[in-house]
């Protein structure tokens, strides 16, 4: 199977930056898609945003379209999220994860641990 391992997570002031990294480890020769999803407390986990295996396609949810940034480095094994214009709602525990995308839309079937990412109003 897959093993991904988020890092990156922290403490951030409203409007800062910070880049998240998930490092994918076991059959990384297969051409997976990836993608970022979300969860604050009490709400259900969202989808973030995915890159397709070449990078010649990304998808965001509107909320961060402008303002995350996803991209990969296969030779690392590594996808990466750049977030700036933080604001207090992206507060959450953020996953990765390996899958597919069907029509634009991503499903995501191995997943990481998460990483915390708290944003200071």
């Amino acid at each position: 199977q897959v093993q991904l391992v988020e890092s990156g997570g922290g403490l951030v002031q409203a409007g800062g930056s910070l880049r998240l990294s998930c490092l994918a480890s076991g059959r990384t020769f297969s051409r997976y898609a990836m993608g970022w999803f979300r969860q604050a407390p009490g709400q259900e986990r969202e989808f973030v945003a995915a890159i397709t295996w070449s990078a010649s396609n990304t998808y965001y949810t509107d909320s961060v379209k402008g303002r995350f940034t996803i991209s990969r480095d296969n030779a690392k094994n590594t996808i990466y999220l750049q977030m700036s214009g933080l604001k207090p709602e992206d507060t959450a525990v953020y996953y990765c994860a390996t899958g597919f995308l069907t029509a634009a839309v991503f499903k995501g079937t191995n997943w990481g641990q998460g990483t915390q990412v708290t944003v200071s109003s």
